[in-house]
Order: C-alpha cells, then sequence, then structure tokens
C-alpha cells in the first residue's frame, strides 16, 4: 500500500471519528422533548401490584411519590431498599408514599426479594418494561421524587443512603 492510500485512509478514519464525536455531543446537549425531566407533570401510568389491584400514579395526587425503579438482580437496588423501606415508615402517616417498581420480572423473582427486605410499600410490575420505557430508565436505581401536584421534583439515578432520601422527601411531602 502506498503512501498516499494511508494518508487516504487516515483521514477516512479521522472523518467518521469527527461525526460520531459530533452526534454523541449533540445528543448530549439535546434531548428528548418527551422524556421526564424536572419541573413537568410525571407521566401518568397504571400497573399490576404484586399482592393487590393495579395502581395509577394519578390516584397518589396530594401525596409526596417516591418513585424507584428497580431489579432483583441489582446489587445497588438490594443496597437501597432497607433504606427505603425505613424511610417510608418514617413518613407514610405525613403524606408519602414509596412505591418500587420492578423491571421486567415475573412475581415468582419479585416475592422473594420483598420478603427478604421486609418490604410494606407497593411493589410495581412493569412486566414488558413500558413504564420503564416511558421515564427513559437507563442504569438503575433510579429514582423519581414527585410532589403533591404531581411534579417531578428530582430525579436520581444511582443507590440512595437513609440521609439522601430524608433530604429529597423533605421536598416532596405535602404542606
Amino acid at each position: 500500500m502506498d503512501r498516499s492510500n494511508r494518508t487516504y485512509i487516515r483521514v477516512a478514519i479521522l472523518g467518521v471519528l469527527l461525526v460520531a464525536l459530533v452526534f454523541a455531543i449533540y445528543s448530549s446537549f439535546v434531548k428528548d422533548p418527551n422524556a421526564v425531566k424536572v419541573g413537568r407533570e410525571a407521566p401518568n401510568f397504571s400497573l399490576e401490584q404484586l399482592n393487590g389491584p393495579a395502581m395509577t400514579l394519578s390516584e397518589l395526587r396530594g401525596k409526596g411519590v417516591v418513585l424507584n425503579f428497580w431489579g432483583s438482580w441489582c446489587e445497588p437496588c438490594k443496597k437501597e431498599m432497607p433504606d427505603l423501606q425505613q424511610q417510608y415508615e418514617a413518613y407514610k402517616d405525613k403524606g408519602l408514599v414509596v412505591i418500587g417498581i420492578n423491571i421486567g420480572e415475573s412475581p415468582v423473582a419479585v416475592e422473594p426479594f420483598v420478603k427478604q427486605f421486609g418490604i410494606t410499600f407497593p411493589i410495581l410490575l412493569d412486566k414488558q418494561s413500558q413504564i420503564t420505557r416511558m421515564y427513559r430508565i437507563g442504569p438503575i436505581p433510579s429514582t423519581f421524587f414527585i410532589d403533591a401536584d404531581g411534579k417531578v421534583k428530582e430525579i436520581f439515578i444511582g443507590p440512595l443512603n437513609e440521609n439522601m432520601i430524608s433530604e429529597k422527601v423533605a421536598n416532596i411531602l405535602p404542606k
């Protein structure tokens, strides 16, 4: 291969890399207009509960809602679950609802997890991952803090601890 062909190949490779870089930068700044965003109303949905009837998000207007997307295979989810349960117990009488949305698993996989961690807050089953897609969930755990008016006050990706949950819950409890 002669020198001019190698130069042409290098320029072509650099061009492709430049186009990929520009696309990545553009994608990170130009967000999906339908994505769930802080300050906007949380999209309504209805899902079957693990041990109960279907639950609709709009039914919870007037309460602060912690919407936590998780999976039983997720180690960080396991780590934060006791803290979510503890904060639910501490604030449920003050208007807080914690909802765990399990992503794509059957009740057979979810029930042992719920028992292991002593979870008493509602667990919803997103068997087909429809709500997961609606909320544009990537890494889990992902948690949405929704105020009494149904507006998203904060979105947190990654595991939360008790203090973090408590601070964020204080911003969504009904007045």
